[in-house]
């Protein structure tokens, strides 16, 4: 039987969250998850084998009790999907002495000061703050499987950004004919990166602007990206990233091999005003659309909420993920199943000015 791996956190709490169910659901396909979260919510616990009640955010207490489960029973590797647990689970790999990601990488990775620098130092185009002309750029994503010095671009996530300053997603698509995906300077500057930064053993979620003088690195997540990614990619290519993922940080090697030449999207709904949600509805006929995949409510009627321009990811209001042959169908559908969303926000009274 194939060992545990130790899982830091969850992407959502409380009520079912549907954008962390999907990779779960894939990593406890591969293998056993050993979960280390406070509480896990109720849509979790049937794809655990075991529950660690510690608060991954405090390392200490939270090594303590991974290495005392291990003092009795062997695990096979330490994972997580999150930037802000991504330290925690580098060092816990290390004092375990399973395959993990070195301490001093997840370091750069997590800041992102000391990653420009890096790869600066390594020549690697960079996108700083002070960047006007990457800032002008738009965004793209490289879902890469690094298997030892191979480096394997497996999928490209172009995300449609919504109105500034906070600029959340809007939608996010992969199309497994993307043209990007033969672009040499790309695929250069993403090899430059993985290479600098030591990557090796791991799935990366790279983050570029583009811009007349070739790609420029905006971040680097060497985990699984959140977002409904892992599932754009599947559906778009056949490749499991978070089930590849659990393979690699238990030492094995996963394949990565694409079984399918489709494509796929997700559109958020984010309020229009800040306010209180007095009505949601989804029209139960947006799923005989033929290139739905899914239609998801998110937040509920009475709910506080904040307007796209300030919101953040829990604001959003629902999801809608569709499949195509490319990824102007996968959009066209997209606009399709917007219109069986109804949403109304109330706004409240300004007390500051009482």
């Amino acid at each position: 039987m194939a060992l545990p791996v130790v899982l830091l956190g969850l992407l959502g709490s409380g009520r079912r969250d549907v954008c962390g169910e999907f990779p779960l659901a894939r990593i406890a396909a591969v293998r056993p998850v050993l979960l280390v979260d406070p509480d896990p919510p109720g849509w979790a616990r049937p794809y655990l084998t075991g529950h660690l009640a510690a608060d991954p955010a405090r390392e200490e207490q939270t090594a303590e009790a991974v290495l005392r489960y291990a003092a009795g029973r062997a695990v096979g590797g330490v994972l997580t999907w999150s930037a802000e647990h991504l330290l925690p689970a580098a060092r816990l790999a290390g004092r375990l002495g399973v395959p993990g990601l070195p301490y001093e990488t997840a370091a750069v990775c997590a800041d992102p000061v000391a990653l420009r620098a890096l790869l600066a130092r390594h020549r690697v185009p960079v996108a700083g703050p002070a960047d006007g002309e990457a800032a002008q750029g738009p965004p793209v994503s490289v879902e890469a499987v690094v298997l030892d010095d191979e480096v394997r671009i497996v999928a490209l996530t172009r995300t449609t950004p919504g109105p500034a300053p906070a600029r959340r997603p809007l939608r996010h698509c992969v199309h497994a004919h993307d043209g990007l995906l033969h672009n040499r300077f790309l695929r250069q500057c993403v090899e430059r990166t993985v290479r600098a930064l030591g990557l090796t053993h791991t799935v990366a979620h790279l983050t570029l602007r583009l811009t007349a003088r070739g790609p420029r690195v905006l971040s680097v997540a060497p985990h699984p990206p959140g977002d409904l990614i892992p599932l754009l990619v599947e559906r778009a290519t056949g490749v499991d990233l978070a089930g590849a993922a659990a393979v690699l940080a238990t030492g094995g090697l996963p394949d990565v091999t694409p079984t399918r030449q489709r494509a796929a999207a997700v559109q958020f709904a984010y309020p229009a005003l800040t306010g209180r949600l007095t009505h949601l509805r989804l029209d139960p006929a947006a799923a005989d659309d033929p290139a739905a995949e899914r239609m998801v409510l998110t937040r509920r009627t009475g709910d506080p909420v904040t307007a796209a321009p300030h919101a953040d990811l829990t604001d959003r209001l629902a999801h809608w993920v569709a499949t195509g042959e490319s990824a102007a169908e996968c959009e066209a559908a997209l606009r399709r199943m917007a219109r069986h969303l109804t949403a109304t926000v109330t706004p409240e009274p300004d007390r500051s000015a009482a």
